[in-house]
C-alpha cells in the first residue's frame, strides 16, 4: 500500500508573512516579525557574535564540537533504507558531502558488509551548478517506484520547496519536466502523465493557515495555471491535501480537507466524482490495504455494527462501508497505559508498533476472510523499536531497536520471517557506568506522569548533581527512549543526568493523553512538567541551582512557560525554535493551524486562558528568571522566528540575562549541514556545562 499524502504538520513559504500591523499598538518588537528587515537582523547578528563568543570560550568547546561533529560525520552511522522499485534509497550526509547525497544499491549489496553505493543526485554540486542552497527534502514517487519521481527542494531548510521531475533510469532532471515554483506544495503520481497537485495557484488559493485549499489535476504539456479544479475546501481551513494509494489490487484517489489540525473531511473518487466518507471528524484515515479501509477514532464512535473505542484501529471492506455497512473489524486496542504508535504495510502484511508504558512491541497483522490475526514480532524488549523500511512487493522489511544505552540496531526481516542484525551504530561513548529507571510521579490533579533518567550508578543523592529535563507535551507526539550519542557524550560523559518525561499532550497512552491537555486544559500539561522537576529535587536526586530543561517548537513553549511560572525550579533553560508568543502566534506563517491544539487568542474567552501561560505576555522586570539560551533559524517557516526574537529582546529591555544564536539557514531546526548543527548543539551544551557544571 504506497500511500500519497500532504504533510500537515509543517508551514508556509516566508514571503509575506511580516503581519506588521497596529493590531498590537503595546507590543514595541512587531519589527521583529519581518523575517529579513534590517533592523531585525542588525539585532540578531550582534547577538548572534555575543553569545558565539561567549560560549565558545567556556573550556573545553573546541573539544565539544570536534566530538559532536565526529558522531554526525561519522561513517559507521546507520544508511536507513527506503524500498522503491528494485532499489534500496537513502539519503547521506559527511564531512565530503557536507549538502548531501541521495544514493541507491540493491538489497543484496545493502545486506552485505560494503554495500556499493550509486549516486543518485549529489546535492553538494547542484547547489554548486545552480548556485543556490539548496536542501532535499524528499521525493514523491510514481508507482511502482522505478521511473519517475518529484524531487523536492528547499532553499536553506525552509518547508517551502520547489518540486523537478525526475528520471531515476538516467538520474537526472527531466527536461520541459513538471515543475512546481516554490511553494508550501505536494504532489502524487494519478500516472506518468498526470499528477494530483496542491500548491499556491495564485491570489486567494491559500487558506488562512498558509497551505493549499485547492487540489487540482495537472496534465503534462499543460500550464500549471490551467490545470482543472479537483477540489477547493474554504479559506478559513486549515487546507486540503491530495492523497493517492496505490496497492496492487488498484489506485485510489481522493482529498482530505482540514477543517483544523484533528478534524478532517475524506472524500474517495468514485466513478469520476468525489464521494464524502460518513465518519466522525476525529477519526484517523489509515489508507486501504487489502481492500480494507483503516480507521482509527480518537473518540468512541457507535455505529449500528457496534462501539468502536477510542485509540483502537479498526478495518471493514470498503465497498461495504461505501454501501453502508458499519460492522467493523478490530486490529488493535489498547489498554489504559498503551498505544499505537505506527503502522506500515508489506505485500500481505500490517506491521504494527504498540507502544504499552512508553516501551515498544512489533506486530504482523494478517487479514482473512475470518478477520485479522496478529503475532508479535521477536525483537529485543524494553526500548524503542521502528519500523525504519517495508516493501510493499513482498513481506520484506527492517526494524530499528535502541534504548538510552544500547545504540541503535537495525534488523532485517526476509519473506519467510527470518531476523538477521544488518548493522548497528557504533558506541558513541561510555554507556557501561550507566542505568536507566522509569519513575512516576502525581501531578496537580493527581495523574501519574512516567518519566525515565539516566544517570551513573554511583550517583549520590545530595540534591547536587547537574540535570536535565527533556520533553514536549503536545500534538499526540510520544517521547520515546532512544540512544542519543550526543547526549551521552556531550552531557552523560562530563557528569550529568538526562530525564525524558511523558508529559500530557504527547501520545504516549492514546488520543486521551492527548486531549487532556488541550486548550483550556493547557495548565496541566506544565503542572506534569513541574511535578517531575519537583520529584526530582524530592528524590535528592538535584535541586534547583543544578536543574536545566530543554525543549524544541512545541517544547520551546513548554519550557518558556516553565522558566516564567516557575523561575524558581531551574537555573537553566534551553529554548528551541520556540512559541512564545501566544497573542499572536496564529497570525505569524502557520500557526493559524494549531489552534485546535491551544485555542483561538482572538477569542475572548479563548485568550482569556491562554494568557494566563503566554510566555512574551508574562515576562516580568520584577523576577529574576534563569539565563535562557534562545535558539532558532532564519529560514524556519513553521514556527516565526519572532517568537525567539521578541522573547529575547523583551528581557533585554527589562534588563533580563539571556543567550541568543539564530542560525540563517535550517529551517525548523538547526541547519542543514553537519557542521551547522554541531555548532549549534556544541554551544548549548557548553552552556549546559556553563550554567549547571561549572555553576557560573
Amino acid at each position: 500500500m504506497k500511500k500519497f499524502y500532504g504533510g500537515i504538520a509543517v508551514g508556509v513559504v516566508l514571503a509575506g508573512q511580516a503581519l506588521l500591523s497596529a493590531q498590537e499598538p503595546d507590543d514595541p518588537f512587531l519589527y521583529m516579525e519581518e523575517v529579513h528587515g534590517a533592523r531585525a537582523m542588525e539585532w540578531v547578528v550582534s547577538h548572534n557574535e555575543k553569545t558565539a563568543a561567549e560560549l565558545s570560550s567556556v573550556p573545553g568547546f573546541e573539544a565539544l564540537k570536534s566530538d559532536i561533529l565526529r558522531i554526525y560525520d561519522a561513517k559507521e552511522r546507520i544508511a536507513y533504507p527506503s524500498f522503491h522499485g528494485d532499489y534500496l534509497y537513502n539519503y547521506w550526509q559527511d564531512a565530503d558531502n557536507p549538502r548531501g547525497l541521495w544514493r541507491r544499491t540493491t538489497l543484496d549489496s545493502y545486506l552485505s558488509p560494503e554495500p556499493q553505493w550509486e549516486t543518485v543526485l549529489d546535492i553538494d554540486a547542484l547547489c554548486k551548478e545552480e548556485n543556490e542552497n539548496w536542501v532535499y527534502k524528499g521525493a514523491s514517487y510514481l508507482y511502482p517506484g522505478d521511473r519517475l519521481c518529484l524531487v523536492m527542494l528547499s532553499r536553506g531548510g525552509s518547508d517551502a520547496v520547489v518540486m523537478r521531475e525526475f528520471n531515476l533510469q538516467t538520474r537526472q532532471f527531466v527536461k520541459d519536466g513538471f515543475s512546481v515554483p516554490e511553494a508550501k506544495g505536494q504532489a502524487g503520481w494519478i500516472d506518468e502523465h498526470t499528477l494530483l497537485i496542491g500548491t499556491d495557484f495564485g491570489g486567494g488559493t491559500l487558506t488562512e493557515s498558509g497551505y493549499a485549499r485547492q487540489a487540482k489535476i495537472w496534465k503534462r504539456g499543460t500550464a500549471l495555471a490551467d490545470a482543472p479544479l479537483y477540489f477547493e475546501g474554504k479559506t478559513d481551513d486549515m487546507g486540503v491535501w491530495g492523497m493517492i494509494i496505490d496497492t496492487p489490487e488498484g489506485q485510489y484517489r481522493g482529498v482530505q480537507r482540514a477543517l483544523s489540525f484533528y478534524e478532517f473531511e475524506v472524500y474517495m473518487e468514485q466513478s469520476g466524482h468525489l464521494v464524502k466518507l460518513d465518519m466522525p471528524l476525529d477519526c484517523s484515515f489509515g489508507g486501504i490495504f487489502k481492500g480494507q479501509l483503516l480507521l482509527q477514532p480518537k473518540t468512541d464512535w457507535t455505529t449500528d455494527g457496534g462501539t468502536w473505542h477510542q485509540g483502537e484501529l479498526i478495518s471493514i471492506d470498503y465497498e461495504r462501508f461505501l454501501a453502508g455497512d458499519r460492522k467493523f473489524s478490530v486490529i488493535a486496542s489498547p489498554g489504559e497505559r498503551s498505544s499505537i504508535a505506527g503502522y506500515a504495510s508489506t505485500k500481505d502484511m500490517l506491521l504494527l508498533n504498540m507502544l504499552t508504558d512508553v516501551k515498544s512491541e512489533l506486530f504482523t497483522c494478517r487479514f482473512s476472510a475470518g478477520g485479522w490475526t496478529k503475532a508479535p514480532v521477536p525483537a529485543p524488549e524494553l526500548g524503542n523499536i521502528g519500523i525504519a523500511a517495508a516493501d510493499e512487493f513482498s513481506n520484506r522489511y527492517f526494524f530499528t531497536y535502541q534504548n538510552f544505552l544500547n545504540p541503535s540496531t537495525l534488523y532485517f526481516v526476509s519473506e519467510d520471517g527470518a531476523i538477521q542484525e544488518v548493522r548497528s551504530l557504533p558506541d558513541f561513548f561510555d554507556a557501561s557506568p550507566f542505568e536507566v529507571r522509569q519513575y512516576q510521579t502525581a501531578s496537580s490533579d493527581g495523574t501519574m506522569i512516567p518519566y525515565f533518567i539516566v544517570f551513573r550508578r554511583d550517583m549520590q543523592y545530595t540534591g547536587d548533581n547537574p540535570v536535565l529535563i527533556y520533553a514536549y507535551g503536545g500534538f499526540e507526539i510520544s517521547m520515546q527512549p532512544g540512544y542519543n550519542a550526543t547526549i551521552g557524550a556531550a552531557w552523560l560523559e562530563q557528569g550529568g543526568v538526562y530525564v525524558l518525561a511523558n508529559i500530557r499532550g504527547g501520545g504516549e497512552f492514546g488520543p486521551k493523553w492527548h486531549q487532556a491537555g488541550l486548550k483550556q486544559n493547557r495548565q496541566l500539561v506544565y503542572d506534569d512538567f513541574y511535578a517531575v522537576a519537583e520529584d526530582l529535587i524530592g528524590k535528592k536526586i538535584t535541586g534547583p541551582s543544578r536543574l536545566g530543561i530543554m525543549g524544541g517548537s512545541n517544547g520551546g513553549l513548554l519550557v518558556g512557560v516553565a522558566f516564567t511560572q516557575r523561575p524558581d525550579l531551574y537555573h537553566a533553560v534551553v529554548c528551541q525554535v520556540p512559541l512564545l508568543d501566544m497573542k499572536r502566534y496564529n497570525k505569524l506563517l502557520a500557526g493559524a493551524s494549531w489552534m485546535a491544539e491551544y485555542g483561538n487568542p482572538d477569542i475572548p474567552e479563548e485568550w482569556a486562558y491562554i494568557k494566563t501561560y503566554s510566555p512574551y505576555q508574562n515576562l516580568k522586570p520584577s523576577i529574576s528568571y534563569p539565563k535562557v539560551f534562545f535558539t532558532t533559524t532564519t529560514r524556519d517557516d513553521r514556527v516565526h522566528p519572532a517568537h525567539a526574537r521578541k522573547m529575547a529582546a523583551l528581557m533585554e529591555k527589562q534588563g533580563h540575562p539571556f543567550y541568543y544564536y539564530e542560525n540563517t539557514e535550517g529551517g525548523h531546526g538547526s541547519g542543514v549541514t553537519n557542521e551547522q548543527r554541531a555548532f549549534m548543539s556544541a554551544l548549548q551544551y557548553a552552556y549546559l556545562k556553563k550554567m549547571l557544571i561549572d555553576r557560573q
